[in-house]
């Protein structure tokens, strides 16, 4: 079977783990033709290339600049997204005629291209569904359902009812994720939508010296670290986070290590540098390798939600601290999913998002439990669950012939 993968996560090293790159792995290694379509964004500098010395062929195409921008440049990039990934796919492989389109959202503003090629090539489509957007927008403030900003609402609705209607499959990340997909899209089919969820292949553990991997950082050697990593931004509480370390200085519960790039980033730098506080370190946005580094001397793994969320999230961030053996506290809204599944499984504990002492109260109540039995807990589910091989035989279900 010919594969044809389309999103908007830069692919520019396929050795490296992410969700899409190693279910790409497992389809070729059930000897599957790949073709994936990575972006380039303006900033970079880099120009459309086809790459086939991978571990799978990459076109990566050169667009305008998507994230970390303004909405108006952001919207125009947008706009045309498709178009040009339309046309670097006609020039560098235009030999490829898929049997299967796999795409994934955000954005749902690529449904017209996906329209296109499916029809082009008479192929089968499925969506990997990681967001549910504009809903989230509505949620954190961005966008309203009415008035002016209702007139953007309406659209992005529309484009993502689209998505939804060109997809024959749809994959949630969570079974909340789906309850909530059909629960408030009646009109779709609940066969063709599943639950496929974030997933890798599972890596082992590398030997290393806490020790020295905690002064490489600056860390303390002797207290319990509690580890967030990814995105700094809007979804993430930040200002709910920053609260908490206030009251960490006080109420010791873990020396809290924070490292990523976002729109929110700033305050925390701001925070940082104006109270310089002893039971926390912010870090640089780090490489895969030296975040990896980072958790094998970690203890534990922070998941942060905003607590307005009406729409079910789950971040992939949990494949990274599950991977490597750690136990997570989920700070998060009350409909996602991720806080009851890891306490139901055994491999973390939950508390909402909506206050900065009860998570410093549920910090102190993970490190007083049986935290290190919670780690070896979600190294078993993560392998028995969150596989890149298991989200490839759901997915090869529906079209082995």
């Amino acid at each position: 079977m010919k594969v044809l993968f389309i999103s908007l996560v830069a692919l520019e090293d396929t050795r490296e783990q992410n969700i899409y790159g190693d279910l790409l792995k497992v389809f070729r290694r059930h000897e599957h033709e790949i073709l994936a379509v990575s972006p380039r964004e303006r900033r970079t500098a880099l120009p459309t290339e086809y790459d086939a010395a991978g571990d799978y062929p990459v076109l990566r195409v050169a667009i305008g600049n998507v994230t970390k921008n303004g909405p108006i440049e952001k919207g125009i990039s947008l706009l045309r997204l498709s178009r040009q990934i339309e046309a670097a796919i006609d020039e560098f492989a235009p030999c490829f005629q898929p049997d299967l389109i796999i795409f994934a959202t955000p954005p749902t503003t690529i449904y017209g291209l996906v329209a296109r090629l499916k029809k082009k090539y008479k192929a089968d489509t499925y969506l990997l569904l990681k967001d549910i957007f504009p809903q989230n927008s509505v949620d954190l403030g961005l966008m309203s359902k009415d008035g002016i900003k209702g007139i953007l609402y309406k659209y992005f609705k529309r484009t993502e009812r689209k998505t939804y209607q060109v997809a024959d499959y749809i994959g949630c990340m969570s079974p909340a994720n789906r309850d909530y997909l059909l629960e408030h899209e009646r009109w779709l089919d609940d066969s063709r939508v599943e639950v496929n969820p974030n997933s890798l292949i599972p890596l082992e553990p590398h030997s290393i010296s806490i020790s020295a991997v905690r002064e490489e950082f600056g860390l303390p050697v002797e207290q319990n670290l509690l580890v967030y990593g990814g995105n700094l931004g809007k979804p993430q509480a930040i200002d709910v986070l920053i609260e908490a370390l206030k009251i960490n200085e006080v109420d010791f519960a873990a020396h809290f290590v924070i490292c990523g790039s976002g729109t929110e980033r700033s305050k925390l730098e701001s925070f940082f540098s104006e109270k310089q506080p002893s039971h926390a370190t912010l870090l640089p946005n780090l490489s895969r390798i030296k975040f990896n580094e980072l958790l094998g001397a970690a203890n534990a793994g922070l998941i942060l939600l905003d607590s307005r969320f009406t729409i079910p999230n789950y971040p992939s961030r949990l494949l990274s601290y599950l991977q490597a053996g750690l136990p997570v506290l989920v700070a998060s809204d009350t409909v996602s999913d991720m806080g009851p599944i890891a306490e139901q499984n055994g491999f973390g504990i939950w508390c909402s998002s909506d206050n900065s002492q009860n998570l410093i109260a549920t910090a102190a109540t993970l490190f007083n439990s049986d935290y290190q039995s919670m780690g070896i807990n979600g190294r078993r589910f993560f392998e028995q669950e969150y596989s890149a091989e298991r989200s490839y035989r759901i997915i090869e279900r529906h079209f082995d012939e």
